[in-house]
């Protein structure tokens, strides 16, 4: 393998300075968990058999885990072949990618390669297989893979069984999925979905009801099968009734209630159950509007593209900006009126196309406001806090007179770029040059303003002054500017206020305990927790989408 002599004269990582020094499965395996690259994988993989544990199947399993999952199929192969007798564990594996790569027939040849070792099919291996099988609606070679899993003795296995009802919905053959559900000694959420699934792509939601109406559990998947089969059949009123009876909806429930009535042509519907929607998912659900009307001709006018604008700004969604902006730019939409115009930069600034936004906005016959707002944000929001308040000061000289909310998006740019001086200028012509009363969100500004900068006795004082209670957000920023500065006095009155104004707020909580552990105060720590523990508070677990 010309790689191996390639990598392992390689420097290795920052991220991964025990690779030298750890030998041991173990090590090396926490080493693997580590790797987001094919270089940094290919460098474990020469010290693995450069301490010739390249036989290793407990290694060699986790590797091609991760070579499937960075999508680099032909070093899997070259990988597995390497191995000289490998087991059942490492074929599941292998299979399990190959499947998701290439046709069903080459998986069949692979899987009989598989049979004519002295690796054992079990009930891991068969659910790959018929997966990939449903995807292409193999039925020929799924049939036969019901047959070797018989043969096993893992027929009966309730991921196998799942999986087969799976692939005889998808495929038409409902009497199979069903006969094969009736055999089932024991049945989960996943396999009563299924089969609802089934008949709800067979078009027979009869049977589909029925059995949803038996299921001993029901999840958000089995709810959305049902939804989606009403949808898929035109019957939007029995599809609106269930969604109304979901206890607990999610992107996909809210989808295809949109999908579903924009295809029937009521837009209206589908823009009320879209009004309706979580806002953070906003922007998946407007994509899913725009691409029904331009399947369906429906043309969209320009107070749903506006709509859309507004959507692609909440959530920074570039991609479909560029989407967006382009269909607007090609349709018969009068892009020079003045509300299109206003989203248009605000979308583009938002989501981080600043020359397109500074285009259109030095484009403009006559600047307002509005615009001068969207473009001080999306400077802001993109680190650039001294351009935006150099086109607050061109503002002002063009004669326009700022509002609250103009001073609340200047006094944002300022507190992100640390510029306390302007920052603390801007607050104070708010008051005297313009007789605005600052209100609780310019308090909170300033509050994080000064609090960045170190000058936390000035901002808890600010928060004292005020005329009106300060809310969370203001006392959060002066709490999190105290961890920052690990001011332990000065957090844990602010984490009070805090407690009071928020007692199920478990963010105030581990903010607090997170400057007890800055200053190696084990004791305040566990006493913390155990106080949210009493008070049946809990952490949500954090998770990431990169």
């Amino acid at each position: 393998m010309t790689f191996i002599r390639r990598y392992t004269a390689l420097t290795f990582p920052d991220y991964l300075p025990t690779l030298r020094s750890f030998d041991t499965t173990s090590s090396i395996s926490t080493l693997l968990k580590a790797c987001t690259t094919t270089s940094t994988l290919e460098q474990v993989h020469a010290r693995i058999i450069r301490k010739g544990l390249h036989q290793d199947h407990f290694l060699i399993s986790q590797f091609l885990t991760l070579c499937n999952s960075l999508s680099n199929f032909s070093y899997t192969t070259s990988v597995f072949n390497g191995v000289s007798s490998p087991s059942t564990v490492l074929w599941n594996t292998y299979i399990k990618g190959y499947s998701e790569n290439y046709s069903v027939s080459l998986t069949v040849s692979l899987f009989i390669r598989m049979k004519r070792s002295d690796a054992v099919p079990d009930k891991f291996t068969y659910p790959s297989l018929i997966k990939a099988c449903s995807k292409v609606c193999g039925v020929k070679e799924g049939v036969a893979f019901h047959g070797s899993a018989v043969r096993c003795g893992v027929g009966g296995d309730v991921f196998v069984m799942t999986s087969l009802i799976d692939l005889y919905g998808k495929c038409g053959e409902i009497l199979c999925a069903r006969k094969v559900f009736d055999e089932m000694g024991e049945r989960n959420v996943v396999s009563w979905t299924a089969m609802i699934a089934g008949y709800a792509s067979f078009s027979d939601l009869v049977e589909a009801r029925k059995l949803f109406d038996e299921m001993p559990e029901k999840n958000a998947v089995s709810w959305n099968a049902i939804i989606s089969g009403y949808v898929k059949c035109g019957d939007l009123r029995s599809a609106r009734k269930m969604f109304d009876e979901m206890p607990h909806r999610n992107v996909v429930s809210f989808t295809t209630m949109i999908d579903g009535y924009a295809k029937s042509g009521d837009m209206a519907s589908a823009r009320f159950v879209f009004e309706e929607a979580p806002e953070r998912d906003v922007v998946a659900w407007s994509a899913l509007i725009f691409r029904v009307c331009a399947e369906w001709n429906v043309k969209p006018d320009e107070f749903i593209m506006v709509s859309l604008m507004s959507a692609c700004s909440q959530m920074g969604s570039l991609e479909l900006a560029k989407w967006v902006d382009d269909y607007v730019r090609k349709s018969s939409i009068d892009v020079h009126r003045a509300h299109v115009i206003a989203a248009l930069i605000d979308m583009n600034a938002k989501c981080g196309s600043m020359d397109r936004a500074t285009k259109l906005f030095e484009e403009m016959p006559k600047r307002d406001l509005i615009s001068y707002c969207s473009m001080m944000q999306g400077l802001s929001i993109h680190g650039c806090g001294p351009q935006a308040v150099s086109l607050f000061s061109r503002m002002l000289n063009e004669g326009l007179t700022p509002d609250d909310v103009a001073f609340t998006v200047i006094l944002t740019a300022c507190s992100r770029a640390g510029l306390v001086d302007e920052g603390c200028y801007y607050f104070e012509s708010m008051k005297t040059d313009y007789s605005i009363v600052p209100s609780p969100d310019h308090y909170a500004c300033m509050v994080d303003l000064l609090g960045r900068a170190g000058r936390l006795k000035e901002a808890y004082e600010l928060l004292k002054s005020m005329p009106v209670e300060p809310h969370a957000g203001a006392w959060g920023a002066l709490l999190g500017a105290c961890k920052l500065h690990c001011d332990i006095e000065l957090g844990e009155v602010v984490a009070d206020q805090l407690f009071e104004l928020e007692p199920q707020n478990a963010g105030n909580y581990v903010l607090l305990s997170n400057i007890y552990a800055a200053a190696e105060q084990w004791l305040d720590v566990s006493l913390l927790r155990n106080k949210m523990r009493e008070r049946g508070i809990r952490k949500i677990p954090g998770c990431s989408w990169i």
